[in-house]
């Protein structure tokens, strides 16, 4: 990727995307941070050399939430509210919607906005020193719910959004909210393992894939698994579900162009 951030670092190798948040100290998310993450993954949605995505925090902080010197003049200038809402809803919707599914490596801190920013990923990795925290009540504030509850149950999210309480790394793992969690220094080649991983099954699948997580989310059961099996049909005529198969058959790694 040519161009260059303000915000972010973003290297591609082996078909795997790191994307660095990287602006210190904290990682804060202010409107230059949520436009650029936009840009970032809108273009790593369709770049035929990315086929998985891992996010992590520069420092040792992964995302210390919203820039609050943004808010205060949010409230009395006429339309400033909705500008900024619609800017913060479509940064997060970036990582959701994102074609290749995208690895949290939460590296440190990852509060209120930025735990939102993690529980947008597909798939979370921690480190032992990373906390989860929704602080928006310590400061008069409120939000993150549904995003919290697609992770957490419902007695932990309540936890999490009342008390402003930190979630550790093993404390997350034990919760069954993080894959893994592991020592910092094996953080980031954990999520790229994952992220390796996924990169070598077949692109079109993978896609596929996300997008009936992203689908089906809020459908009944019945009209979810039919959208499933649409998506299934569709694949099954592509040449490279048919090269899936055959390398299947034969035993052998698939050679796949997308």
């Amino acid at each position: 990727m040519a161009e260059t951030y303000e915000c972010f670092k973003v290297e591609v190798a082996d078909y795997v995307a790191t994307v660095t948040l990287a602006r210190p100290p904290v990682n804060a998310q202010n409107r230059r941070f949520r436009e650029e993450l936009i840009a970032i993954f809108d273009a790593l949605s369709d770049r035929t050399d990315v086929r998985a995505v891992v996010l992590i925090g520069d420092g040792k902080t992964f995302s210390a939430g919203a820039d609050l010197k943004e808010r205060p003049g949010l409230s009395e200038e006429i339309g400033a509210y909705p500008r900024h809402n619609r800017t913060v809803r479509e940064s997060f919707n970036a990582v959701m919607e994102c074609e290749k599914p995208v690895i949290a490596a939460i590296n440190g801190a990852a509060i209120g906005a930025g735990c939102v920013l993690a529980l947008c990923c597909d798939i979370l990795i921690a480190s032992e020193s990373a906390f989860l925290a929704m602080t928006e009540v310590d400061v008069g504030l409120a939000g993150g719910v549904s995003h919290v509850r697609r992770f957490f149950r419902e007695s932990d999210a309540r936890l999490l959004i009342y008390t402003a309480r930190r979630m550790t790394g093993p404390e997350l793992y034990r919760m069954g909210v993080v894959s893994a969690c592991v020592p910092a220094e094996a953080l980031l080649e954990t999520a790229r393992g994952i992220a390796r991983e996924i990169a070598a099954k077949s692109p079109l699948a993978v896609r596929a894939a996300k997008r009936s997580f992203n689908v089906t989310e809020n459908m009944p059961l019945r009209d979810a698994y039919r959208f499933e099996q649409s998506q299934t049909v569709a694949l099954a005529s592509s040449e490279e579900t048919k090269e899936a198969q055959r390398a299947f058959a034969e035993k052998r790694k698939p050679s796949f162009k997308s």
